[in-house]
């Protein structure tokens, strides 16, 4: 394959832009970074970033990771990668056994490039181990207390791929399951639980190292003060905002948090600990109206309003509905974030916490040449997967 050059850009890098620059790839690596030069492609002066990497995302253009297809799977990846992302991790719902066994078999036969699409980089176990009470807009289906039976059928998948299950750390069984796990290659989150400040911080000692979706579905002081006038105690919250062995995540669609709360994520954590994540479903690019978050027909019935996903009363969050590049946005214009960080935590961060970073996240030679350019106003104009353009 010859080499390919992209010239006149204004790199992305980890912690600066440099302008008036050019980026070469060959076989689908970057084989060359550096001052501007002739090339076949002029980008006249657009961002030249990496491509981005979705630790969390479940569905899009009518389509989600549940639905328990190859032709699914393959509409989520394409939706996305048209918003920048060219790394995921298909993420599950709370479901029925048979759906949790279908998901991961699926993801196995699928991991690796999908044709025209973001490229499947791991797995996101999600759903059987919550905590029933912060369940969120999940389906009431069938929630777990791990043990040896249901644990090996759904971690077997960890010998193949990154393998990501998140655990409430209050259930029955959590500190078994943990400790079991991590020493075979699976990686633990916490989300979806309302467990106080110690129980997280005795999950971190089990090999905790993740937090989903900061803010949403999990305890915090006024949660918790509901059951125990006092003394007043911390939950998942605080608890994530306190530990440094602790990762986390928002979902910066401005709609789920307010821009204090994204300063506030970003000053605590910093972006090497703070990833963005879309946590979408299958009605981003689609109209407003009623969809299934989880599986076409048995899922939960939700509702896209006002650029974001709701409960069908209209009282809570029921998933974003947005690609990564609008989160980008969000973060950067809305919060403030300077653009090499915002790009940071949606490219190299994200690929660090699932342990991909040597292959992904930053421009730098020998990486896969997986590249998204953007305009000024950072929507995308083009988007290359191992250095094939799919947009």
């Amino acid at each position: 394959m010859a080499v390919t050059v992209l010239a006149n850009a204004t790199l992305v890098l980890t912690d600066r832009l440099v302008p008036n620059a050019s980026v070469a790839f060959e076989d689908g690596r970057l084989v060359e970074i550096g001052a501007a030069r002739t090339g076949a492609i002029d980008l006249h002066g657009m961002y030249l970033a990496p491509g981005f990497v979705d630790l969390h995302v479940h569905g899009g253009d009518g389509a989600d990771f549940m639905d328990s297809t190859a032709d699914a799977f393959r509409t989520v990846c394409q939706c996305h990668a048209k918003h920048g992302t060219t790394s995921l991790t298909p993420t599950s719902t709370v479901a029925t056994g048979p759906q949790y066994d279908r998901f991961l078999a699926l993801c196995a036969e699928l991991y690796g490039d999908v044709p025209n699409g973001a490229r499947i980089i791991g797995s996101h176990f999600y759903g059987p181990y919550f905590a029933r009470p912060a369940r969120g807009c999940h389906p009431d289906q069938e929630f777990l207390v791990p043990n040896a039976e249901n644990a090996e059928r759904f971690t077997q998948l960890a010998g193949q791929m990154p393998l990501v299950v998140t655990v409430a750390p209050e259930i029955e069984n959590a500190e078994w399951l943990v400790r079991t796990y991590v020493g075979r290659g699976v990686r633990f989150n916490a989300g979806h639980s309302h467990a106080t400040f110690e129980q997280v911080e005795a999950a971190v000692s089990w090999g905790v190292r993740h937090v989903d979706h900061l803010f949403c579905a999990m305890s915090d002081r006024a949660r918790l003060r509901l059951s125990q006038t006092y003394p007043m105690r911390g939950g998942v919250l605080e608890a994530t905002l306190f530990f440094d062995e602790l990762t986390t995540e928002v979902i910066a669609d401005g709609k789920h948090l307010t821009p204090d709360l994204l300063r506030l994520a970003y000053k605590v954590k910093g972006p090497d600990r703070l990833a963005l994540v879309t946590d979408s479903m299958r009605a981003v690019d689609l109209p407003d109206g009623e969809y299934w978050f989880g599986a076409d027909g048995s899922g939960e019935r939700v509702l896209k309003q006002d650029g974001v996903g709701v409960t069908l009363d209209g009282t809570a969050l029921a998933s974003c509905v947005m690609g990564m590049d609008h989160c980008l946005r969000t973060m950067h214009f809305a919060a403030s974030v300077p653009l090499p960080e915002a790009v940071r935590m949606a490219t190299l961060t994200p690929a660090h916490i699932l342990g991909v970073e040597k292959e992904l996240g930053s421009l730098e030679v020998g990486k896969r040449a997986d590249l998204v350019v953007l305009d000024r106003e950072l929507s995308v104009r083009h988007v290359y997967i191992g250095g094939e353009r799919i947009v």
